[in-house]
């Protein structure tokens, strides 16, 4: 067992390393020119430095920069295992935060210390922590029986284009793994005397979908009987904003509802995909937000863009961005028809472009990876167990496993964080992690990995 002292010093360093990361402000709008997670790598590259690791760089467009750095198994039939962390963060609204969200302070509330900052939670604290534990391994001599990888990685918040997918497509034999560990989980609910530990083993499919909408150009002054492309968006927003897909129920589902200990009517409501909505409307709305993204296929208006527009002419030009996420068994044909069926009669004067189309996946468990995990979970909460959940957003885990990777979203977080609130945090405001989380994350990579050589 690691000294007491070389795990606060661990945490410090994972402290520092997270402060920087968001300092360096790698903010992700979608665009091929922003993010600059060059700024990110070359933080961490400098970081891993001097403990004799194998590092590569791989830069597909200018500044949008992944960093893979190597430790050399020794077995080749063992599995090789990445802990893969992203370096880009969503935009920020300043004048909606308490504090600077690029200032990275470390703050004291009723005795909990936390790092404030962007990506603080999504998901710089685990792409340091992960490079803490990495060069700690590195440094301590230790050799693996398969690779072990470090990847930080480019452009997830924004699809994988120029990270993840140019990866996969252009550069897979750098970032080829059996085993994959990466945002998010380690998560406590239940009962604090036997907690379950949420581990994402599958996540919702991601359909982005934009649609053209076409009217005529004319005079703002002579609004009278003409095709206004705008007046049409907003009755396609408000169509697509009502529309009710019906509830489904899959297998993680049940596992997730019935590790919440609720009481029996509760369970069964929740379980009945015919009543599961009754029982989300009369729940709080963080949770029932969460919980209706769980068990429906969900339709977001997000983007309007109506080109070159001007207060005195009628747009005869408008698109809309729509963020599709989709259940497991969702195709694309079917993406289509809950289009078709929200917008009804609209559906006409509707152009739709695909702009992701990425399917539901799903890893397994009977492997030993998820033992070692719920081993090193037990190291500090002995009476915990695992909980595996679905993730309603989509992460880089989609196309490992399209590689063939068993890739699992965990860490491990302090049992004092609310699940609630945490997941608010996640492109919100004053989002931020307090540093106990940071030293279990730190500590449990590398219980996970030696757990792993047995």
């Amino acid at each position: 067992m690691s000294d007491l002292r070389d795990v606060q010093g661990r945490t410090d360093e994972t402290v520092e390393l997270l402060q920087a990361l968001i300092r360096n402000r790698c903010v992700n709008d979608g665009t091929a020119e922003s993010g600059q997670e060059v700024r990110n790598a070359d933080t961490i590259e400098a970081y891993l430095d001097g403990v004799g690791l194998d590092i590569e760089r791989f830069e597909p467009t200018p500044g949008r920069v992944s960093l893979v750095a190597r430790i050399e198994g020794s077995d080749p039939d063992a599995p090789s295992i990445c802990l893969m962390g992203h370096t880009d963060v969503v935009p920020v609204n300043e004048s909606g935060w308490t504090r600077d969200p690029f200032a990275g302070d470390v703050v004291t509330t009723d005795g909990i210390e936390e790092v404030w900052g962007r990506g603080a939670v999504d998901m710089l604290n685990l792409t340091s922590s992960m490079a803490v534990s990495f060069r700690h391994l590195a440094a301590t001599g230790f050799k693996p029986k398969g690779d072990l990888i470090y990847f930080a990685v480019a452009d997830e918040e924004s699809g994988s284009a120029h990270g993840m997918r140019w990866m996969a497509d252009n550069a897979a034999d750098a970032i080829r793994a059996d085993y994959v560990m990466t945002e998010n989980g380690g998560l406590h609910d239940g009962s604090a005397e036997a907690p379950n530990i949420g581990v994402t083993v599958a996540e919702k499919g991601v359909a982005w979908r934009r649609l053209h909408i076409k009217g005529v150009p004319g005079h703002g002054s002579m609004p009278y009987r003409k095709d206004n492309a705008l007046v049409k968006a907003a009755g396609i927003i408000q169509r697509i904003t009502d529309y009710a897909p019906p509830a489904a129920a899959t297998e993680l589902w049940r596992a997730q509802v019935e590790a919440m200990e609720l009481d029996p009517d509760t369970t069964a409501l929740l379980l009945d995909p015919d009543r599961v909505d009754e029982v989300l409307a009369a729940m709080p709305a963080n949770t029932a937000s969460y919980l209706h993204a769980c068990t429906h296929t969900t339709f977001s208006c997000n983007v309007l863009d109506g080109g070159l527009m001007k207060t005195n002419v009628i747009p005869d030009s408008i698109s809309i961005d729509v963020d599709v996420r989709t259940l497991p068994g969702d195709t694309t044909a079917e993406v289509q028809a809950h289009l078709d069926a929200a917008l009804g009669d609209l559906a006409n004067g509707v152009d739709v472009e695909i702009l992701m189309d990425d399917a539901s996946s799903i890893s397994r468990t009977d492997n030993t990876l998820w033992d070692a995990i719920g081993a090193a979970v037990a190291r500090p909460f002995p009476t915990a167990k695992l909980s595996p959940r679905m993730s309603v957003g989509f992460t880089d885990s989609r196309i490992y496993r399209e590689m063939g990777a068993v890739s699992y979203g965990t860490g491990l977080l302090s049992p004092t964080l609310d699940p609630g609130s945490f997941g608010a945090r996640f492109h919100g405001n004053d989002e931020r992690i307090d540093t106990e989380s940071l030293g279990l994350s730190t500590q449990f990579w590398i219980d996970v990995i030696a757990g792993l050589q047995t």
